[in-house]
């Protein structure tokens, strides 16, 4: 077989967890759970925001977006590791590589901008409360859900391609149990110094900036919330806080470890554990953290 991945007919191998055939067959049935839950959870946020006149409101129009996104994002991935933990065969299609990676990429950029939004959001309404319906109106919401779809778009016709242009070395075992950049530059046979500079900067413009964003909005909700003087307002702005930033620091402190640098020793080895915390973990937990935290949500199940 030659070099490039033009000749990769066939496709690639995921590893996943093969090297712990034992551990493959329980992750099996707890991703088959997780994944069970994430579409009740996420479909229930969904459905609850349409139906009930109590969450028209921008919060909810956001999660939803988020809702949405998660299903998408986790149904793109989940099918194809269950497949490969039931059977021997770990193997993916070339086509089915590209449609991961690009539809992935697409999915997990759009959620680093929208929890941007969503913090915005809640700056907006903690520290503008009067205001708050006349800046948040609907045409903004569209907007700014537009804008996070869009910033993910765009990330991706940009990454994809010149991720699928390097040369893979032959063997084409892929270290992990899904087609994304940082394994698929590790695959790479060759210097690959120049998509490791490009993706480092996708990942400054696409975690750590919107982390850094989020803090600052923050900060100015934390000194709104010392200024509410009704014991039940500040305990009401610091659940709906806390919960999102719960959500915030377990999804892009996993997704900058495996990204900012692909080829350190740390990524390497263990990349594709926080890569299974973001992709099905967290998923699992954001409706759970929205609802279990939240007055209106139990009101209206």
């Amino acid at each position: 077989i030659g070099m490039t991945n033009t000749s990769f007919p066939v496709g690639f191998i995921l590893l996943g967890f093969s090297k712990w055939p034992q551990m493959e067959k329980v992750l099996f049935w707890f991703v088959a759970f997780f994944y069970i839950m994430i579409i009740f959870g996420n479909l229930t946020i969904i459905v609850l925001s349409c139906i009930d006149p109590r969450l028209y409101t921008p919060m909810y129009f956001f999660l939803s977006n988020l809702s949405f996104l998660e299903l998408c994002f986790t149904t793109t991935m989940v099918p194809q590791m269950l497949s490969n933990l039931w059977g021997l065969e770990k193997t993916i299609t070339y086509t089915g590589c590209v449609i991961q990676l690009c539809v992935f990429l697409f999915l997990g950029a759009t959620e680093c901008i929208l929890l941007v939004v969503m913090a915005f959001d809640r700056y907006i309404a903690v520290c503008q409360p009067l205001r708050y319906t006349i800046i948040m109106n609907p045409l903004l919401c569209w907007k700014l859900a537009l804008t996070a779809w869009l910033s993910g778009l765009v990330e991706s016709l940009i990454q994809s391609p010149i991720t699928l242009q390097l040369s893979f070395c032959s063997h084409h075992r892929v270290d992990d149990f899904l087609c994304e950049v940082p394994a698929l530059i590790r695959l790479a046979c060759g210097d690959t110094s120049s998509n490791e500079w490009q993706l480092t900067i996708s990942a400054i413009l696409f975690t750590i900036l919107p982390v850094g964003l989020i803090l600052t909005s923050y900060g100015y909700i934390a000194q709104a919330v010392g200024k509410i003087k009704s014991e039940e307002g500040r305990q009401k702005a610091i659940a709906t806080c806390s919960s999102h930033l719960l959500v915030v620091f377990m999804f892009y402190g996993t997704v900058a470890m495996v990204y900012t640098d692909p080829k350190n020793d740390f990524a390497s080895k263990h990349g594709k554990f926080f890569t299974f915390f973001y992709t099905v973990v967290t998923p699992l937990l954001n409706p759970l953290i929205y609802t279990l935290r939240n007055k209106e949500v139990k009101e209206a199940l």
